[in-house]
């Protein structure tokens, strides 16, 4: 069995829920649950489960604004940006772990890449 699982998606940040949510369909709401959906279909799918220690790299898409060369020299490299490390890594724990308490160590990166992904190493 493999020690790597990568699931091919676009890495959304976990955003700041409030109570109007529930009501006023925020894009960035919207955008999230959909990609919790895919995310858990796809996981189960690979027969993902989360350990207590959490080693994940985010691939964020290059802009397609980005010339050839530039997506060449960036491809791989670190991702300085927004979305925030953090709310990538929110985003993940809180779609796979009912509750995540038992995670005490996270290893997690973002890098760009030609398209979007996340791989989850054991």
């Amino acid at each position: 069995m493999s020690n790597e699982i990568t699931i091919d998606i676009n890495p959304v940040p976990k955003p700041r829920m409030v109570r109007s949510d529930s009501w006023k369909k925020r894009p960035i709401v919207l955008k999230y649950w959909a990609f919790k959906k895919e995310l858990v279909l796809k996981a189960n799918k690979a027969k993902l489960k989360l350990g207590e220690e959490l080693n994940i790299i985010f691939y964020l898409p290059m802009p397609d604004s980005w010339s050839k060369k530039k997506k060449e020299l960036m491809n791989d490299k670190p991702h300085q940006q927004t979305p925030d490390l953090d709310n990538l890594t929110k985003s993940a724990q809180d779609c796979l772990c009912e509750q995540d308490n038992f995670i005490w160590k996270l290893n997690c990166e973002k890098r760009w890449g030609y398209k979007g992904k996340i791989i989850f190493k054991r």
